[in-house]
C-alpha cells in the first residue's frame, strides 16, 4: 500500500474523530458575551492593578447569566433592587441578579495573587 496515501487519510480523519467526539460530550464548552475587570482595591474603591494587588471581576449577562442563575439555589431573601420582580441568587462568591428591566446578571471574581475566588459584584 502506499504510504503517503496512508498519511494523508490518517491526517483528514483525525480532526473528524476528534470533533464527532466532541458533539457527543454531555456538558461541552458554549460560548458567551461578558466583560471583565483586573483591579487592585475593593469593589466599591477599585484602583488600577499594582505588583502585589490584582483582582479579576467577570460579569455575564443575558442566556449565560440566566442558565448559571437558574444552576443556583432557591432564590436570595433580599435583593439589591427596589424593582418590582427582581430576583437574587448567591451560593459562595457567585452571584446572580434577575430584574424585569434588565434581565439576567451574575458576577464572580479570582484573587490573581493567590487563585482563591472573591465576590466578582456588591450590592
Amino acid at each position: 500500500m502506499n504510504r503517503p496515501l496512508i498519511i494523508v487519510g490518517v491526517t483528514i480523519l483525525f480532526p473528524l474523530a476528534y470533533a464527532a467526539e466532541q458533539a457527543h460530550w454531555p456538558a461541552p464548552y458554549r460560548a458567551f458575551k461578558g466583560e471583565y475587570t483586573i483591579y487592585s482595591g475593593d469593589l466599591g474603591d477599585q484602583q488600577a492593578p499594582t505588583k502585589d494587588d490584582r483582582k479579576l471581576s467577570f460579569v455575564i449577562e443575558g442566556a449565560p447569566a440566566k442558565e448559571i442563575f437558574n444552576a443556583l439555589p432557591a432564590d436570595d431573601k433580599e435583593t439589591c433592587s427596589g424593582e418590582k420582580g427582581a430576583r437574587s441568587r448567591s451560593r459562595a462568591n457567585v452571584w446572580c441578579t434577575f430584574n424585569p428591566g434588565d434581565g439576567y446578571t451574575c458576577y464572580f471574581g479570582f484573587d490573581l495573587r493567590t487563585g482563591k475566588s472573591i465576590a466578582g459584584g456588591i450590592c
